[in-house]
């Protein structure tokens, strides 16, 4: 998977592992970049947080390092179990580590937690000096098309629009909350990357799209996901034929004293 999964308690969002490997298993192939950036080193103690099921928390395991993930969703915690990964259930934003790690990990999982300072007073006092944090998200402006085809499409039906907003900061916000966390950034980027979905705007809809529809029964979010899909319709589409979603990721490296 990777990691969106810790979430503020009223995200409204739930995860089915098996679901979401088919729909959204681009995730970790394309969390490559942060790994690369975290460079993990044998006998280092890292966090990944966030973890989902697993698959990058292996993938940083392989280096010799020894991994810890959470989650805040039950099902993906025993999935990263059934891969070997020691997981626990633990919402981001009450992360209960005290200088334990030389780093924390985060892919595709910070946007979830919509209550920013909380989760990076968590990770200052999870990492041990010298410690560093590293991780890529949504930045602003991330699957913006998405969005308002959901917001247009809930209109359409007589919804109004969903008051729910992930957490999509600029790397200046970012940057200024970091260093008011005490992080020294030594770096932190905005990258345009549009994104192929491998199961459509409809397999995305589905895994991803579950915040925006909370309110709905299940035949009108059935009813709206079906709306939105055609409004993106026109998505531009990759050498394949798949259509590419408005990705915007905020990639970083930041550590502490």
């Amino acid at each position: 998977m990777h990691a969106f999964s810790v979430s503020a308690p009223d995200a409204g969002q739930h995860w089915n592992p098996q679901d979401y490997a088919i729909d959204a298993g681009f995730v970790p192939v394309l969390g490559g970049a942060a790994v690369r950036l975290l460079a993990p080193r044998a006998g280092e103690r890292i966090l990944d947080l966030g973890c989902g099921d697993g698959v990058l928390s292996s993938e940083l395991a392989l280096s010799g390092a020894h991994v810890t993930g959470v989650d805040a969703s039950p099902e993906l915690v025993n999935a990263a179990r059934a891969r070997g990964i020691h997981a626990e259930l633990m919402d981001g934003h009450a992360l209960r580590f005290t200088a334990q790690f030389d780093a924390v990990f985060s892919n595709a999982a910070l946007h979830w937690m919509r209550a920013p300072d909380r989760v990076l007073e968590g990770v200052r006092r999870a990492l041990r000096p010298g410690g560093r944090f590293v991780g890529e998200f949504g930045g602003h402006g991330n699957v913006a098309r998405i969005i308002a085809a959901v917001q247009a499409a809930r209109a359409a039906h007589g919804h109004g629009s969903s008051p729910f907003a992930w957490y999509f900061p600029t790397a200046e916000a970012y940057a200024d909350r970091l260093h008011q966390h005490g992080f020294t950034v030594e770096l932190i980027e905005t990258v345009q990357r549009p994104t192929p979905l491998p199961t459509g705007v409809a397999g995305w809809l589905r895994v991803f799209a579950a915040p925006l529809l909370e309110d709905l029964s299940q035949p009108d979010r059935e009813q709206v996901r079906q709306a939105a899909a055609g409004l993106l319709s026109d998505l531009p589409r990759d050498a394949q034929e798949l259509p590419l979603a408005d990705y915007v990721r905020l990639r970083f490296q930041a550590s502490v004293r």
